[in-house]
């Protein structure tokens, strides 16, 4: 919402490789509304530095020159890379957050093509952790809207997904960022659920949707509903069977008569009690924790946005919010931290654009179906924070400490904390790290041993600023900490994080022939052996093939995408101006095999 432009200077940084780049840096107005939320290390944000993405798939055509865009990495990275192009320009952004419900949400793997659900076809493979410590929680969501704010347009709005666990200081922080006067509306969705009385209260049924817009010239869509069965009695049939009633005039001037066919329905208020939650056999269904229907995210849309309007959503998850906007004719950009929600949206946007491509446009239409696929700031290695955690602590043979909020684990007598990985680790970084100190211990070892440092720390990060260790010593003085850097892209080089896959791709009589794939971490996952795989393709989610590969960007012809208890082809006729193909192969963890053939090889 800068109503200036914004403050740019360079910056340098260190690369994981010892050169030094610079970065664009981006400063924000400071943050002036009231009442304000504190919470323990509230930290100001008031600027951000530009991370680069890397374009790594292409889908659909170009409409006036625009093609919609999903990101794989950071929001917090992804939204200061928009602002160089996007500051100012979004017209509506949805999310739907973590809630802090101190869960863990899983998705159901399936093989394909099986149809019963019984061990080893079938496992749960975690997609995110939805437990915070509170003030670690506060400071996630403050950050990440003092971004959106400075995305929106002056038209924009933003509704905000949570519910009971932290809606009030989700609407307070709202209004710090936003102002109180922006607010627009608490949106109740009530929904159908089974009701369980094993607790002394009355049971959650539903969930909040606080609305803000960023200034007053904001654009807004009276949305209606049909008419309920007793209003509808009210009225009576003319000599022509058509349904009206006689009324008060407001204007004066005696009785009118209103015809039903003549009023546009009921005002949709405050209270969504008429849209239920996706039901496990709805074609939109997706198999995603947390899944929002659909049509909840269009009545958002078509109150909000005008057909062409930008919708972005930077906690994508199943891309519901892609999804609809597709469908409305709306513009839309898509992020998310996690490979599975990526690889999900994807699929489902691709199936969704065919449909559209099928269907009839008026004249003053617009679909736009095309959409890119990015990776921001290199984000390539891990498939979601949880696995990244998971894995690094196994490699490198740390203790896991379960109920540390500060340290992720202890090793050779020191406390390890696992930085944001995929990424350069900088002084921001700290700053959680500097709040969740336990301080008062650290008075209490400081003078037993005045001599000794109170605190041994290893920092395990994927690149680092030169003086990362010296910034956290110095930001806990007078207190002596010692710490060590690990970075796990130069000092732990040799390890193996994960097991990449295998696969056997041929050309025979003018067909693309996949013979053999090994998603390996799957297959650990189902205690296979790659001897013991018996059909390859029950755990293939999708084949994309580019027959003109161009070395750097996949353009797919052929979407081998599956249905339910389908099974991918495996062999696929070439084209004679094939050249370089390129093949990629997604497995049922979103985990991808990517290879080139020379056609003629």
């Amino acid at each position: 919402m800068a109503t200036t432009n914004p403050t740019q200077e360079n910056l340098q940084l260190a690369t994981p490789e010892g050169d030094i780049t610079n970065v664009e840096k981006y400063e924000f107005e400071p943050i002036k509304g009231y009442p304000m939320l504190n919470w323990r290390g509230k930290r100001p944000f008031n600027s951000t530095q530009y991370y680069p993405a890397q374009l790594k798939e292409v889908h659909g055509e170009e409409v006036d020159g625009w093609r919609n865009k999903i990101f794989w990495g950071d929001n917090l990275q992804v939204m200061s890379h928009l602002l160089k192009e996007f500051r100012g320009k979004v017209d509506l952004i949805y999310i739907d957050p973590p809630f802090d419900s101190k869960a863990d949400y899983k998705k159901k793997i399936k093989l394909q093509g099986t149809q019963a659900e019984s061990e080893p076809s079938v496992f749960e493979e975690k997609q995110y952790t939805d437990i915070w410590t509170n003030d670690e929680y506060l400071q996630f969501i403050y950050e990440r809207l003092v971004l959106a704010r400075e995305l929106l347009s002056r038209q924009g709005s933003i509704y905000v997904h949570c519910d009971w666990h932290k809606n009030h200081f989700i609407r307070m922080i709202l209004d710090e960022v936003f102002g109180p006067n922006n607010f627009r509306n608490e949106i109740i969705w009530s929904y159908f659920g089974f009701k369980r009385s094993t607790t002394k209260k009355f049971p959650q049924k539903h969930d909040t949707i606080l609305s803000y817009a960023c200034s007053e010239e904001y654009f807004w869509q009276v949305q209606f509903r049909p008419h309920g069965e007793d209003y509808i009695k009210r009225f009576k049939k003319d000599e022509n069977g058509r349904l009206y009633r006689d009324d008060v005039n407001p204007t004066g001037g005696g009785a009118r008569i209103i015809y039903l066919d003549e009023v546009e329905g009921d005002i949709i208020d405050s209270v969504w009690d008429d849209v239920p939650p996706v039901n496990p056999v709805a074609k939109e269904r997706q198999d995603y924790p947390t899944q929002k229907p659909e049509a909840l995210v269009e009545r958002i849309i078509k109150a909000s946005t005008q057909p062409g309007n930008l919708v972005f959503d930077c906690f994508m998850g199943s891309g519901t919010t892609q999804a609809a906007s597709m469908k409305l004719g709306r513009r839309f950009i898509g992020a998310d931290i996690n490979l599975g929600a990526v690889q999900t949206t994807t699929k489902r946007l691709l199936g969704l654009a065919d449909t559209l491509r099928q269907q009839r446009l008026e004249a003053s239409e617009q679909r736009f179906t095309g959409f890119e696929v990015y990776n921001v700031n290199h984000y390539d290695i891990f498939r979601n924070p949880i696995q990244a955690k998971d894995l690094l602590i196994e490699a490198l043979e740390v203790q896991k400490l379960e109920f540390s909020t500060v340290f992720d684990g202890e090793k050779d007598g020191r406390m390890v904390k696992i930085m944001p990985v995929n990424r350069i680790a900088t002084r921001a970084d700290l700053n959680e790290l500097i709040a969740g100190f336990d301080y008062k211990a650290w008075e209490r070892k400081q003078h037993e041993s005045p001599n000794r440092p109170v605190e041994n720390i290893t920092l395990i990060c994927m690149g680092h600023e030169p003086d990362l260790a010296a910034q956290l010593e110095l930001a806990t003085e007078p207190f002596k900490i010692h710490v060590k850097v690990v970075d796990i892209l130069r000092d732990k080089a040799d390890l193996e994080f994960k097991r990449d896959s295998q696969a056997k791709v041929v050309i025979k009589k003018g067909e693309l022939v996949i013979e053999k794939f090994y998603p390996m971490n799957l297959l650990q996952k189902l205690s296979l052996q790659k001897e013991a795989v018996e059909e390859w393709k029950e755990l293939v989610e999708s084949v994309l093939i580019d027959w003109n590969y161009d070395g750097a960007v996949l353009q797919p012809a052929v979407l081998d995408i599956p249905g339910k208890n389908e099974l991918v082809k495996g062999v696929y006729h070439i084209p004679e101006d094939a050249g370089t193909i390129r093949v990629k192969i997604t497995d049922l963890l979103s985990e991808s095999w990517e290879g080139s053939i020379g056609h003629g090889d």
